[in-house]
């Protein structure tokens, strides 16, 4: 089984940083979503790829998928870049 480990960032409707920066351990599941005939809605019968996992850090994270047998894919932040502009350039 193989799982995805990365990093969460605050989202657009935040403005603090209360959760930001926590290593989330998300289960891939080895097949996409298959479609109901009758619904047509997407499902799958393993129910893993509904589960994630938070840690306060990365080394606890490799920690739980190395003593659960899990082969892990680390996938790093993207780097972030501030705009940095002053009021009156709004008005230029």
């Amino acid at each position: 089984m193989r799982a995805r480990i990365y990093q969460t960032d605050r989202s657009s409707t935040q403005s603090g940083k209360a959760r930001a920066g926590q290593w989330t351990l998300a289960y891939d599941t080895p097949q996409g979503p298959v479609h109901d005939p009758l619904t047509g809605w997407p499902g799958s019968g393993d129910t893993r790829g509904q589960i994630s996992l938070s840690f306060p850090t990365l080394e606890a994270a490799t920690a739980y998928a190395a003593r659960k047998g899990l082969a892990a894919d680390i996938i790093p932040a993207a780097p972030r870049s501030l705009k940095i502009q002053a009021y009156s350039d709004n008005f230029r």
